[in-house]
């Protein structure tokens, strides 16, 4: 297991979107406040959302986690 995470269960919502642009997409794939009756609060953890939509809060750090690994993969190509 990698100690080098950029995201963690109580990271604020907002402070996750900053990390990368794609991060908002993966939100909305795990249908995370992506419609306009279901808002989340960018003040609320990864955790709290998780929690709230029923999501795995693991599975949801892992994508994030993943889609950042690639970013950078591709930066340095």
């Amino acid at each position: 297991m990698s100690e080098n995470k950029t995201f963690y269960p109580d990271m604020p919502v907002a402070e996750a979107m900053a990390v990368h642009p794609r991060v908002a997409e993966v939100f909305a794939a795990f249908h995370l406040g992506g419609c306009a009756h279901c808002g989340i609060s960018r003040f609320e953890t990864i955790e709290q959302v998780c929690m709230a939509y029923g999501v795995e809060t693991e599975v949801l750090l892992q994508v994030l986690e993943d889609l950042v690994e690639k970013a950078k993969a591709e930066e340095q190509k």
